[in-house]
């Protein structure tokens, strides 16, 4: 299969019936770099969405426009049916669009409640503690979050634990769409598998959920649909039940030679020598320098 077939197939998997966010050509330019050009999204309700691409297919950049960091040079955003402009990081929260980053901003000297309601304290004339940690233990409930206390300083929590607090965090202003940036990035089996968790109840919550990553494994272990972006570009839309890995990644590389079809096909040519090629059958093998040699394999034996 062609690229071109691959994306051409890929992108019958259709905009979702109530879409949350909706982009049409939206581009992006720094200087003479396009770090992305036309690129269109649809994000629905209770769906997670994948965003994968190598490096410099402009995920990032586009993360940075949801979040109100860079402001497109062209194309539409819709919250809804709603035109609307992010002309910064309070308006994106406004809209109801939060991004937890890959460097998830979190204070290791505060403790956790300190972390979720940094610069949001509440109270007018002197901190709510009690309202505070309240609110922190309704909020890692509804995560089912692993943490033993919200007094606890971050320094002292897992990566996992810490991406908990980060997307707690991200729900005190009732978002209605939720950015992950590499949620999973340098975490351990337990607790990318806690992250993996944590995915899954906010889309049970009926949140839209957009996540960026590398990690084939976790894309295919979440998401509901995959996009690929390649040199700032669409490169196809992907129903993750009926895509396979190879295909996406033939629209990662824009080829369909690359490492994982050519591992495929090494292991699918082993298979059928092994069946071709029993033990008490003679083989004949063509070697590069013209000699020709004749292997015998003896039942119970080694050649």
């Amino acid at each position: 299969m062609s690229p071109a077939t691959s994306v051409a197939t890929a992108t019958h998997a259709g905009p979702p019936a109530e879409p949350v966010l909706t982009l049409r050509g939206i581009s992006k330019t720094f200087g003479s770099v396009n770090a992305l050009t036309s690129i269109d999204l649809d994000v629905g309700a209770g769906e997670v969405i994948a965003i994968v691409g190598d490096n410099g297919a402009g995920k990032s950049t586009l993360v940075k426009v949801l979040a109100g960091v860079h402001r497109p040079d062209s194309g539409e955003i819709m919250i809804g049916s709603r035109p609307v402009a992010i002309t910064d990081p309070a308006a994106a929260i406004s809209l109801g669009i939060a991004t937890v980053f890959q460097d998830l901003a979190l204070c290791e000297n505060l403790n956790v409640v300190e972390n979720l309601f940094l610069g949001r304290e509440l109270g007018p004339a002197r901190l709510d503690e009690v309202a505070m940690e309240v609110r922190a233990w309704e909020l890692l409930r509804q995560l089912s979050a692993r943490i033993p206390t919200v007094r606890i300083p971050v320094a002292s929590l897992s990566g996992g634990q810490r991406q908990t607090v980060a997307i707690a965090r991200s729900l005190l202003g009732e978002p209605r769409l939720i950015i992950l940036d590499e949620p999973t990035a340098a975490l351990g089996v337990a607790q990318t598998a806690e992250v993996l968790d944590l995915i899954e109840r906010l889309r049970e919550r009926g949140l839209a959920v957009v996540m960026i990553s590398h990690n084939m494994e976790d894309v295919r272990a979440v998401a509901d649909r995959v996009v690929v972006l390649r040199l700032g570009r669409n490169n196809g839309v992907f129903d993750v039940a009926t895509v396979s890995a190879q295909d996406i990644v033939a629209a990662i590389t824009g080829a369909t030679d690359n490492a994982v079809t050519r591992r495929t096909v090494r292991r699918a040519t082993h298979a059928d020598q092994s069946t071709a090629h029993p033990e008490g059958v003679t083989r004949v093998t063509e070697h590069p320098e013209g000699v020709t040699r004749v292997t015998e394999h003896q039942e119970g034996g080694t050649p």
